[in-house]
């Protein structure tokens, strides 16, 4: 991970394809694009890939939750579950479609906790978004069992674990539908995009409609569509340049899941040596895609001093504790209710009254969990000089 480690000759027949049609728009230009269409060949091979029927592509993983979001229903007056333990965009994305988030535990799957997640579900719920942190799967058949005895649709977030499975089974195929994110750090890139999967035919035609402008996308000569609008939309589209890239990538996935689990699995051998260290608890070793080893110390203090001795020799972890993007007691702006807005929106009514207050303690369980643990992001190529470094970090770190 990220897939810029194996960008080749293969992206840049894809891109050239698109660069001799002279055609960047994903739509139109029927004559002139000379029947490419890699942005649709993209949607194409990757609900493919997953097993999915549809796929919409969008702008980013941060847009694919905004437009399953809004195909799904969800503004104003409405109540999202999600995870504490996300990145920032998911629920950026439900308060920017007008709902309110409401954050849930996790597990030792350091995903959501289902437990918790039924204890948040009120008569406001109207989604629920389990998040598949660091490429390996929540509880999503637990999840989705609560989520559907409450009639609650499940949208996972998969930003982080294309190519992950559960069971045989694609993250992002369980739920109603699933978002992934394209970005630069993802296991497979566009520089930024994103994608929504679905079996859901009317959902997607919704998000392949809502994500540009609301075009009914009719077959229309001369056209992308008869021009009959059934709502308002905005543009979230992907350009053919990165449905090109993206094609390349995808073709790819498999052997970059591959390369990933084999540095793993020496990542994990090494710091294994380290006394008291446990591990992650993925419900299917198989089906990770192994972006990510989470390994968790004994006690907050035991991993600090631990990283810092890897830290010392040049091979520091991802300590989340501290992290400002992903964990919920680090989010400033969510906890001060920050907003451009001169209304307060969205973290105050119209009057001003507060629409909504985090407390960032709320969620005890989850610190418990995220002040032991030690993160390291695995790379698609690994070399013999880094994993010796890595290994010598470690051999003193033991030692603390």
């Amino acid at each position: 991970m990220p897939g810029f480690e194996v960008f080749g000759e293969e992206e840049k027949k894809e891109i050239m394809d698109v660069l001799s049609t002279g055609v960047l728009f994903r739509y139109e230009f029927p004559e002139q694009r000379q029947g490419v269409f890699k942005v649709r060949t993209f949607e194409e091979q990757f609900a493919k890939y997953c097993g999915a029927g549809y796929a919409q592509a969008v702008t980013s993983g941060t847009a694919a939750l905004k437009v399953g979001l809004t195909a799904l229903g969800v503004g104003p007056g409405d109540e999202v579950i999600t995870q504490g333990f996300t990145f920032v965009a998911t629920w950026e994305a439900i308060f920017d479609v007008g709902a309110v988030p409401v954050f849930s535990e996790i597990d030792d799957t350091l995903n959501m906790d289902p437990a918790d997640l039924e204890k948040k579900i009120t008569s406001k719920t109207k989604a629920i978004i389990p998040v598949h942190m660091m490429g390996a799967p929540a509880r999503i058949k637990e999840i989705k069992a609560i989520a559907d005895r409450h009639g609650i649709p499940v949208l996972e977030d998969t930003a982080q674990a294309a190519g992950a499975r559960l069971g045989g089974r694609h993250l992002g195929s369980f739920g109603k539908c699933g978002t992934f994110s394209l970005d630069p750090v993802k296991t497979i890139t566009t520089g930024e995009g994103g994608m929504i999967i679905t079996d859901d035919e009317a959902l997607w035609r919704k998000m392949s409609e809502y994500h540009d402008h609301g075009h009914d996308h009719v077959q229309n000569p001369g056209g992308r569509g008869g021009e009959g609008r059934s709502f308002i939309g905005f543009n979230f589209r992907m350009m053919e340049l990165q449905g090109a890239i993206g094609l390349a990538q995808l073709a790819k996935l498999d052997g970059i899941v591959a390369a990933q689990k084999k540095n793993k699995a020496a990542l994990k051998e090494i710091v294994a040596g380290i006394p008291g260290v446990t591990f992650r608890n993925i419900l299917d070793e198989q089906g990770d895609s192994a972006t990510f080893l989470a390994f968790l110390l004994p006690e907050g203090a035991k991993a600090k001093a631990v990283n810092q001795a890897l830290k010392e020799k040049g091979a520091g972890a991802v300590y989340f504790a501290e992290n400002t993007w992903h964990y919920y007691p680090k989010w400033e702006h969510l906890l001060a209710g920050s907003t451009l807005a001169h209304s307060g929106w969205p973290f105050k009514h119209e009057d001003k009254r507060r629409r909504v207050v985090y407390d960032p303690q709320v969620l005890p369980a989850s610190a418990a969990i995220i002040d032991r643990t030690l993160v390291y992001q695995v790379p698609i190529k690994l070399s013999e000089e880094r994993l010796k470094q890595i290994s010598e970090a470690v051999a003193k770190a033991a030692g603390i």
